[in-house]
């Protein structure tokens, strides 16, 4: 027992000596290369295990062929062990710089283009969440181009919308200043419209601008999918009869819901009236609701003869206005009703208002039209 003490206390001095000596070498180097650390601290492992085997050799007196034989163990077993760590220390270093010419590649165009170099567990992890950063900088860039996009056909269609009746207000006001107007009344009632068109326009702007900054305020209650269907039907009623459309709301299921009354009756109002416009003389205009497991479903089907597909998924973007057979035809009487100014404004406000209830909206085409839905939280029993 004291053989192996005595042998354990030469042993360590021998390889602590080694280890104190490599020590600041390994500190030296640790801002320098991987693979140099590596031989580094392979090294001084090296080095410690032969001097701690010099010291139990020394200590035991062991014969000259003897100890030649642990100084060629030792020698061929430094060999190995140095060269294997170099080996591994080209491989980490290889691996590193291919990373690194991966991560270069995080966020451009073409997308994170992951090293062709076989990568270690912990590089690999790390290569995969550069992969994920990757997505989701290009999903955000995706999406901030179809921002930029929308804003400037925002501009460009409110610029239009703002022209025109603003010319025509100018024309008729000279006319009136100047005397010339042969029935007053009828310019007047004429502008009349015009200003609740742009009302509505700047009503929609501001109330866009609200849900954009969620400075949406909803005050909450729980209130039958009947009743708002009712409300919006009543509301859209007249202009459905001035364009001969018929209103159906026969499927409407007397669900509960909790929202802001008054804005999910501007939500449907809005639809309502993009419905009735997109819709031919003669034409339906189908409002349904629906329970749909945790959600409740409300939905408004037109006879607007589709959207193309390319455009569905645009459908709810700020300006949006799409093909000429979903453009609201102007029409002079009613100027101001449903909350639609016509600028694009109306569909992103659904999205907006409905988003703001925690729910969902959607579009897809069916026979003859098209149908907009909108999927709102069931409450708790």
């Amino acid at each position: 027992m004291n053989d192996l003490l005595l042998i354990a206390t030469f042993a360590a001095l021998g390889a602590g000596g080694a280890g104190l000596l490599g020590w600041p070498a390994v500190r030296l180097l640790r801002r320098r290369s991987v693979a140099l650390s590596l031989f580094c601290v392979a090294a001084v492992t090296v080095l410690a295990v032969t001097s701690g085997t010099f010291a139990v050799a020394e200590a035991m007196f062991l014969s000259t062929h003897d100890l030649g034989v642990v100084i060629t163990v030792l020698g061929m077993a430094a060999v190995v062990s140095l060269a294997t760590a170099a080996l591994l220390g080209r491989q980490v270093v290889a691996g590193s710089r291919a990373l690194a010419a991966a991560a270069r590649t995080v966020g451009t165009d073409a997308g994170f283009t992951a090293p062709a170099h076989p990568l270690g567990a912990e590089l690999a992890a790390l290569s995969a969440e550069l992969a994920a950063t990757s997505a989701r900088l290009a999903e955000s860039r995706a999406r901030e181009q179809a921002l930029d996009r929308s804003r400037r056909e925002l501009i460009a269609w409110i610029s239009h919308d703002l022209r025109t009746p603003l010319a025509g207000l100018r024309a008729m006001a000279e006319a009136l200043e100047d005397g010339v107007a042969d029935e007053p009344e009828r310019y007047l009632t004429r502008i009349r419209t015009e200003v609740e068109r742009l009302t509505g326009m700047v009503d929609d702007l501001f109330e866009l601008s609200r849900i954009q900054a969620g400075a949406l305020s909803l005050s909450l209650s729980r209130v039958s999918v009947y009743d708002l269907v009712d409300d919006a039907l009543a509301g859209a009623h007249p202009l459905a009869r001035r364009r001969g459309v018929r209103l159906e709301g026969h499927q409407v299921a007397s669900e509960p819901v909790e929202v802001d009354s008054r804005e999910i009756t501007r939500v449907l109002g809005n639809l309502l009236v993009n419905a009735i416009r997109a819709t031919p003389e003669d034409g339906v205009v189908a409002v349904a609701a629906r329970r749909e497991a945790d959600e409740v479903v409300l939905s408004v089907t037109d006879g607007c003869g589709g959207i193309p597909e390319p455009d569905l998924a645009r459908v709810f973007e700020t300006g949006w206005r799409g093909a000429t057979a979903r453009t609201p035809r102007h029409d002079p009487g009613t100027a101001g009703e449903g909350g639609d100014s016509g600028a694009g404004l109306g569909l992103a406000i659904v999205r907006g208002i409905v988003e703001a209830h925690a729910g969902r909206a959607r579009v897809h085409n069916v026979a003859g039209g098209c149908c907009f839905e909108i999927a709102l939280p069931a409450p708790r029993s």
